[in-house]
């Protein structure tokens, strides 16, 4: 797992360097290049000791950290899907909550929200060197910028589905944290990118497997 983040890191900073002659490089990334898969996992667990699962038949929506509701959009419905599919793929049996499954599925959807004030004269400030001023016919000057300040706000969701052990929860008296599969940046939550979140989780997670 860490491989394949690690690459992904890597080719979305070549990325940015690639657009960094423009003021706002980040502009210029496609909503696929802005997006980021994390998955996580118990090294030390032998997923193969599992057979059968169960997804939760709602959404957990948590904003600034805290749970607000449990949801269960047209979105969450074909993500809940494609994920259901996907373990089966890996040789695990979808069996109802009721059944005691090996295995519990949750999803989430995660809203955090952030505001602040920005100086734009330290902004601008530090990145005058994007511009030569000897281009405009004034070699040896600096840029001068008016102070003022501004508002800002910015909004990110995510995608989180987290595994846990329900077949040892009893001998236990807990929910052992298994694996984890984070997806963040922008067109997380359209249907259309989907069966890709799905397919890109599961393929840095060959471990999760029933052989």
């Amino acid at each position: 797992m860490k491989k394949i983040v690690g690459l992904s890191v890597v080719v979305l900073f070549s990325t940015m360097l690639l657009v960094s002659c423009t003021k706002e490089p980040v502009n210029h990334l496609t909503q696929a290049e802005t997006r980021i898969y994390i998955t996580n996992h118990d090294s030390a667990v032998n997923f193969a000791a599992f057979h059968t699962f169960s997804v939760a038949d709602s959404v957990a929506v948590i904003e600034n950290n805290q749970l607000v509701q449990k949801d269960l959009n047209a979105f969450d419905a074909q993500f809940i899907t494609a994920l259901k599919t996907a373990i089966q793929q890996r040789g695990y049996t979808l069996v109802d909550k009721s059944s005691n499954p090996d295995l519990a599925i949750n999803v989430s959807r995660i809203y955090n929200n952030y505001s602040g004030v920005v100086s734009y004269t330290d902004y601008w400030g530090d990145y005058y060197g994007y511009w030569d001023p000897y281009y405009w016919g004034y070699p040896g000057y600096n840029y001068y910028f008016p102070t003022y300040y501004g508002v800002y706000s910015i909004s990110e969701g995510g995608l989180s589905v987290d595994m846990f052990d329900l077949k040892d929860a009893a001998s236990n008296n807990e929910l052992k944290y298994l694996w984890s599969g984070l997806v963040r940046g922008e067109g997380v939550f359209v249907p259309a990118n989907i069966d890709n979140h799905v397919k890109t989780l599961f393929d840095q997670s060959v471990y999760i497997k029933t052989n």
